[in-house]
């Protein structure tokens, strides 16, 4: 009788996690298909000033989750993940989110970097899900957007293309990438973007690597904490002492002459806070979830709902084509994502 209690038990304590998990994932996805929203219209010029007000709000929504809870022990390593994730940051979406995709699944599945493997009760669908998230994102590079391009209108870049800010050409610059030929700004682009999408898709490695080896004893991280989200504050410090650098050197190439553009602070501080709680979501989808599960669901979502605010709201995307090419990659995410999900079940 305490046999079936026991199993009942664990049954209800397995549910309820899987619930969270995927509750987290969803919300997640969300917001952060959503976050870019609130800059929308908003020029943010090259970038860099905007990256930086970003990030400062980011960590500030860390603070707030380091005192709820209760300031637990900060590992530097931890932030070596958030230095990935700012130096990734604003390249190009396609092979970034591929990369991205398959950099955190691999190396959370077959234990890359030196964590351990997770293991999947079906790892078939694991691999299919997978597969079908990283197709997905191949569809939307098809999607084609339509954007005003009238001085009276700020809206310069769809949402459905962007990786992270809204990039307006400043005239008074000429960049090096300007000179250079077609062929080479495609390699460019592509060779920033691969490196944008492993340096994301590892930025939780340091994470796993502390938990894995706390369960060790004899290591420096004996008894670290399991609990995902009590490596928030470190890995949020490191997206915005690595931004704060990047910012400063930025000022000192522009010789203290950087890019600003206060209206976009507001707008860019709101977009910061929904990106920050995004990924409070996604490192407790990984706590219940485990990394392997999530990043397919997580990594793939986004995308179909910037698609939606294109649609409904920004009116990018038009077509009959372009609304049967979203009709596909929605099928394909959900079934991806149920794949994934079924196969930790």
């Amino acid at each position: 009788m305490s046999f079936e209690r026991a199993y009942n038990a664990f049954n209800i304590s397995n549910s309820t996690d899987l619930a969270i998990g995927f509750t987290s994932s969803t919300v997640a996805v969300l917001l952060f298909g959503t976050n870019f929203v609130p800059v929308k219209k908003y020029d943010t010029g090259d970038g860099m000033f905007f990256q930086w007000i970003l990030c400062a709000s980011i960590w500030i929504v860390s603070l707030v989750v380091n005192l709820i809870q209760n300031c637990p022990r900060f590992w530097p390593l931890a932030m070596v993940g958030g230095f990935l994730w700012a130096t990734g940051l604003a390249l190009g979406l396609l092979i970034w989110a591929s990369f991205n995709l398959l950099t955190g699944w691999a190396s959370s599945r077959f234990g890359w970097f030196g964590i351990d493997p997770e293991e999947v009760a079906r790892p078939v669908l694991n691999y299919i899900g997978a597969g079908l998230s990283l197709l997905s994102a191949v569809i939307f590079f098809f999607i084609k957007t339509e954007v005003q391009t009238s001085s009276a209108s700020l809206e310069s870049t769809p949402l459905l293309r962007e990786s992270s800010v809204n990039a307006s050409e400043d005239t008074s610059d000429v960049s090096w990438v300007t000179n250079l030929s077609p062929v080479k700004k495609r390699f460019v682009g592509c060779s920033l973007a691969v490196v944008a999408g492993v340096l994301y898709g590892s930025s939780f490695v340091p994470v796993l690597y502390i938990k894995d080896h706390g369960r060790r004893n004899g290591t420096i991280y004996a008894r670290a904490s399991q609990f995902d989200l009590d490596y928030v504050f470190a890995h949020f410090s490191g997206i915005f002492l690595t931004s704060t650098i990047y910012f400063l050197i930025y000022c000192a190439v522009r010789k203290n002459k950087p890019n600003v553009y206060p209206q976009a602070i507001l707008p860019g501080f709101v977009s910061g806070l929904l990106w920050a709680v995004a990924n409070c979501c996604w490192f407790i989808a990984n706590h219940y979830l485990s990394a392997v599960v999530s990043f397919p669901i997580i990594t793939a979502g986004p995308g179909l709902i910037a698609a939606m605010w294109g649609v409904l709201v920004f009116k990018e995307i038009k077509g009959l084509k372009n609304y049967v090419l979203l009709s596909v990659a929605f099928c394909i995410i959900l079934a991806g994502s149920l794949s994934t999900a079924f196969s930790k079940v």
